[in-house]
């Protein structure tokens, strides 16, 4: 009778077992969405990549969804592949360089109003799929300081805009513009438009992934 009860109690301690692994929370799932900036966060020291060496593997997953070129409605369009249809548990959007950036040249920029509302159009539709949102200002267009840049002021406008949706629709707001603007008075001494942040006014370099990274952990975590 003793090894009946001893072997039941094996049996149920191997059921728990079972059923605390089956049950074991899965990792965090952060999709990091938005243009090249984004696309090259996963190569080499790129911020997710640095972000991934953070954190626990165990514990978050980070993919990265970012194309070349993107616009916000870009992102509009492949949402569903990109994002929805992997129910992600966070999306982080980091969207808008091309928004204004594009304006110059081809001009085939994003106006201000159509910017926020295919934003707004965003947020709907990943909140409505149960997923956490943080916004993103975008950062840097030229690294010149006190509004040197070319297109300072429309980039000023477009994150500002994203504060404001921030706030109106109560989500968290990692303000690049706000970390890249001050980075770059306290350390851009000679005043160059690259090669401090970003190698190309634009795309970020090792200290601009690391900025990008650190200011970003806080939000995931």
């Amino acid at each position: 009778m003793k090894n009946y009860i001893k072997l039941g109690r094996l049996v149920a301690f191997f059921a728990i077992l079972s059923l605390c692994m089956a049950m074991k929370a899965k990792p965090k799932k952060v999709i990091f969405f938005g243009d090249s900036i984004t696309q090259a966060g996963v190569q080499g020291n790129g911020y997710i990549n640095l972000l991934k060496k953070t954190l626990d593997p165990t514990q978050y997953e980070l993919i990265g969804a970012g194309v070349g070129g993107n616009k916000v409605y870009d992102l509009y369009l492949r949402l569903e592949d990109d994002v929805l249809n992997k129910k992600p548990d966070l999306v982080i959007i980091y969207v808008g360089i091309n928004d204004v950036w594009h304006k110059l040249g081809a001009h085939t920029g994003t106006d201000y109003d159509k910017y926020l509302k295919f934003y707004q159009a965003l947020i709907n539709k990943i909140q409505a799929n149960g997923s956490k949102i943080v916004m993103c200002t975008p950062s840097v267009i030229g690294e010149k300081k006190n509004n040197a840049n070319e297109v300072d002021a429309d980039l000023n406008k477009y994150a500002a805009g994203i504060r404001e949706l921030a706030a109106k629709n109560n989500l968290p707001l990692c303000d690049l513009r706000k970390a890249f603007t001050a980075y770059e008075d306290r350390n851009n001494t000679a005043d160059i438009e690259k090669g401090v942040l970003t190698v190309d006014k634009v795309h970020l370099n090792d200290v601009g992934n690391q900025l990008v990274a650190d200011t970003m952990l806080p939000f995931i975590k």
